[in-house]
Parts: structure tokens; C-alpha cells; sequence
């Protein structure tokens, strides 16, 4: 901690634990050139500043780092977050620090705790939850650090499929769902009516989307469908929303011996239409992030397959008019609709720190979780509420009145309890999995591949890793 203070006109700067020392040395100064009565006032004023020094001391607030991977209108909002909780206290101090991508700040945070320079909070996207997990004397339970924190924690108050993704066995919560969003459909209207369709033409499946596609490309349409995340949307969410296994083992929350099983008959189907629609060019590819982000919100495509989260920078972007709906489904397969998973990332407190710095991370988790701060960051976002209480202070606000369709990602995980196969993915080195399905997935939109050649290579692919995580992992 660093002081500072004034003596005889000149500020000086210190470090708590060298406190002592500088008040010696300018006591020193004081007594070198001090005669008779002025040497006397001089160690008087000395004294005095030493005294002074204490309370400062006493006051001084706790620190908490807190790593994140957002830029942009996000970064904004978080720092937005991060300010109003240190002006709504005197006792602690978050100091927010942006790391990179979900990927670069995982591996900051990991590379920081074998330095022994790890922050109190990190922020991991959500496939790095069964490597965080795994890491042993690394992280401290959520829900320890937020009953800590002060305040009163009702693990049950957090929405079931988002809690559910962050939790134990036995229920507890492992890291708060801090942005947790789902994959739906954005619609540039204006695209749909220059192409000669109904802006309010029913794209609730798959095969309705397929319609549409042909429709708009006959009207000139240059891009008819972007993606972003087409691991996370086309392969997971298609399987949970079909209510298909993507994984053994109730997709890894019931062991580490598990199996990728996104080679089944529901993701072949998907992915053939898919890399049809590439080769007729109806779909076009733009990258395994979120690049295709920037060309729907420059009004360059007409259907849009995203995270609800995209609200935040498509309403700040689009200068069309633009609605949000329900991710589509095929019809007739599966159980579908079921309910689509989260993506986004949570926090997790990592160990290593002093008991009143894990008291300022939990007053600071609580505080994130309370229900208007949840609310208005759901409505600043398209991130899902953490919490019902806060779904519903939003929907009394009449936000979801003043801007249909914000309310459809909150509808689309609550409508049905989620399943084994819905309840989210728990994978070991899923991140590199993730890489490996990527690429498989770009050689069928190329037709180098058939969709069952590629899922074929990324589960055989994908499965050596699984067995090294578990092996590295028992």
C-alpha cells in the first residue's frame, strides 16, 4: 500500500511497510539543522506527523484485482460495474484489467497463478470450466467467498441452466455465471424486405430457415446467413436443443471417462444442410469467432446465428431495423425445442490471497448479484439475469414491452427444465477440442469433407485429448 504525506512543505511517498523508516529519516533531517527550541518543535511536529499516519493507515481500503477478456461497449460496461461498486463502499477497491480473449486471459490467469501474481478473480469462458475445476489448490469455491462476503447467499435464487453449468454434484456453486448468454436468431428486416420476403416471415425451424435462404438469395441477397461461434451454436446448442448427447457421460458431468458423440444422426443431418447451403452460398463463412459480428451489423447479411449477448453492439451499430427470435430447430427431431445452454464465462476466485482481500471479492460477487444490477446489465448486454428476481425486475421495468424480443433468450433456457443432455458441457481441454472442431467444420463448408467424414475425424481426434485430461486428471 502506498502513503503519502507532507512535512515542512515537501510531499513524500512511501510504501506502508517502509512507513516507520521514512519517518525517521525525516526526523533526521529535522534534527541535523534543529537549534534549542526549534529542535524541540521539529521532533514535536515530527511526532505528530507519525501519529497522523496511523488512521490513514487504519482507513486504507483492501484491494481486489479482477481479470476480464472484454473490450468495447462490454469493457465499458464492466468498468461502469467495477466504479459504481467502489463508490458504494469505503472498505475495498476492485481494480478491473482487461487480459486478451476468453482464450489469452485463462492462460494469463493460469500463467500469473504459477507465478504467485494471481488475481483474486479471473474470468474463464465456459469450456474452461472442467479445466478450472481440475485445478486443485487453485480456485476457492464461489460460494464460500460470497457467504463471506457479507451478505445473504441463496444459491437457489440463480436461474437453473445457468447455475446448473457452474455447480458440484452436491450443488454448490463453483464460479458466478457472471455473463452467461444463449445462441438465438438476429433478423436484419430491412435485408428481408429488399430481397422481396415478409420481415416477420416464421424462421422457428430449420426447415422455415431453409425456405428463406432460397428466397433470399433469388432476391439478390449476397449474404443470406453469417455465424458466429459455430462450435458453440451449430454443433452443442443444436445437440441440447434436439436434446442429443454431444458427450458421454451426461456430456461430462457424470465422470471424466467420457466420448464425443457429435457424429450422431441429428448433427450430420444439420451440418449437411449447412455445408449445402455453403456451396449454394447461402451461408457464408467468416471465421470461428465472431468475425461474421461485424458484417451483420454493417447491414451486409440478412440472418444472423449469434449470442444473445449481441444485443449490446447491434443496437449500438445497426442503422437498419433488426429483431431478435428464438434459435430454430428441425422439426420433428429429437425433443426439440428443448433448451439451448449458455455461453459466455464465469468468475472464479482464486487462492493464494488474505482473508480480508476474499472478504472484498465476495462483497463484490454479491453485489454483482444483486437483482438491479443483474437487471440492468442484462438489459445493457442481451447477457441472460443470473437470477429470476432479476428477470422480473426487468419485465416490471416494461423493458421487454419497450424492446420485444430481449425477453427471448430468458424464455428459451427457462422453458423447460434442462435434461442430461441440455444441462450444459463439462470436458476436459475442451478449448483445444473446440480448435480441432473448427477445423473440421471449415472442410465441410469448403466440400472438402461430408459432415460424417469430419465428425468422424473430430471425435476421434477430440477423444485423445479426453483421455490424456483424464489420465493427467485421476
Amino acid at each position: 500500500m502506498v502513503l503519502y504525506y507532507t512535512d515542512a512543505g515537501v510531499s513524500f511517498r512511501c510504501r506502508m511497510a517502509d512507513a516507520g523508516t521514512a519517518r525517521l529519516h525525516q526526523m533526521t533531517k529535522h534534527l541535523k539543522g534543529a537549534q534549542g527550541g526549534t529542535m524541540k518543535k521539529s521532533i514535536i511536529g515530527a511526532l505528530a506527523v507519525s501519529t497522523l499516519l496511523t488512521p490513514i493507515a487504519a482507513s486504507a481500503q483492501t484491494e481486489v484485482q479482477f481479470w476480464h477478456a472484454f473490450t468495447g461497449r462490454l469493457g465499458e460496461l464492466v468498468a461502469a460495474q467495477v466504479e459504481e461498486f467502489n463508490a458504494s463502499q469505503s472498505d475495498y477497491v476492485v481494480v478491473q484489467s482487461h487480459k486478451g480473449n476468453y482464450s489469452e486471459t485463462l492462460n494469463a490467469g493460469i500463467a500469473a497463478f504459477r507465478a504467485g501474481e494471481q488475481p483474486h478473480i479471473l474470468m474463464v469462458f465456459e469450456v474452461g470450466t472442467a479445466t478450472m475445476m481440475a485445478a486443485s489448490g487453485a480456485v476457492r469455491p464461489v460460494h464460500e467467498v460470497m457467504a463471506a462476503g457479507g451478505a445473504d447467499f441463496d444459491q437457489d435464487a440463480f436461474i437453473g441452466a445457468v447455475k446448473g453449468y457452474y455447480t458440484s454434484t452436491e450443488g454448490d456453486m463453483l464460479s458466478f455465471p457472471f455473463n452467461a448468454s444463449t445462441p438465438v436468431l438476429w433478423v436484419n428486416r430491412d435485408a428481408m424486405a429488399a430481397a422481396g420476403l415478409d420481415p416477420d416471415t416464421d424462421l422457428s425451424t430449420w426447415q422455415k430457415v431453409d425456405a428463406a435462404l432460397t428466397a433470399l438469395k433469388a432476391g439478390g441477397e449476397e449474404c443470406p446467413l453469417v455465424t458466429a461461434w459455430q462450435s458453440w451454436i451449430h454443433l452443442e446448442n443444436l445437440s441440447a436443443y434436439h436434446d442429443v448427447p454431444f458427450a458421454s457421460q451426461d456430456n461430462g458431468f457424470a465422470g471424466l471417462d467420457t466420448e464425443l458423440m457429435l457424429n450422431g444422426d441429428v448433427q450430420i443431418a444439420h451440418l449437411t444442410a449447412m455445408g449445402q447451403w455453403a456451396q449454394d452460398g447461402k451461408f457464408i463463412y467468416t471465421g470461428r469467432r465472431n468475425e461474421g459480428g461485424a458484417n451483420f451489423r454493417a447491414g451486409e447479411c440478412a440472418l444472423f446465428t449469434e449470442s444473445s449477448a449481441g444485443y449490446a453492439g447491434i443496437r449500438a451499430e445497426a442503422e437498419f431495423d433488426f429483431d431478435v427470435r428464438p434459435l430454430p430447430y428441425w422439426e420433428g427431431v429429437g425433443n426439440a425445442p428443448q433448451n439451448t445452454i449458455i455461453g459466455g464465462a464465469s468468475l472464479w476466485v482464486m487462492e493464494g490471497h488474505e482473508d480480508a482481500e476474499y472478504a472484498g471479492a465476495g462483497a463484490f460477487l454479491n453485489f454483482l448479484s444483486t437483482p438491479e444490477v443483474q437487471a440492468k446489465w442484462h438489459q445493457d448486454t442481451g447477457y441472460l439475469p443470473a437470477t429470476a428476481e432479476a428477470s422480473e425486475v426487468t419485465k416490471a421495468a416494461g423493458f421487454y414491452d419497450a424492446n420485444p424480443g430481449t425477453d427471448v433468450a430468458v424464455i428459451q433456457m427457462t422453458a423447460n427444465e434442462p435434461t442430461p443432455n441440455s444441462n450444459g458441457l463439462r470436458l476436459g481441454s475442451f478449448d483445444q477440442i473446440r480448435g480441432i472442431i473448427d477445423e473440421e467444420l471449415e472442410a465441410i463448408w469448403v466440400g472438402d469433407k461430408t459432415a460424417q467424414e469430419a465428425m468422424d475425424s473430430a471425435k476421434d481426434r477430440g477423444d485423445a485429448l479426453l483421455r490424456r485430461f483424464e489420465a493427467a486428471n485421476r
